[in-house]
């Protein structure tokens, strides 16, 4: 029985080891490309309500018309001056 506890032993501390090893080559890899090619943020887009995007008119036009319908209400009686999305 102690052969194959210390048999045990040994491999636990072995499979140990080789995950910590990778573990520690992961975290050096990964500091290296953070040196050698850092992070740039994406330029921020600023949209108006004045010249929304192309792709935005037919979304507008369709709450408004939808909004129109529920509140029982002209379209022209209200106007949409600002679409926020997340």
């Amino acid at each position: 029985m102690e052969a194959s506890v210390s048999a045990a032993a040994s491999v636990s501390v072995l499979a140990m080891s080789v995950i910590f090893t990778v573990l520690i080559i992961l975290i050096f890899t990964i500091k290296l490309l953070v040196k050698l090619i850092p992070y740039e943020a994406p330029p921020a887009r600023k949209v108006s309500a004045s010249n929304p995007p192309s792709g935005q008119d037919d979304q507008v036009a369709a709450i408004t018309a939808s909004l129109a319908a529920h509140m029982g209400k002209r379209p022209d009686e209200f106007r949409i001056v600002n679409i926020q999305s997340h």
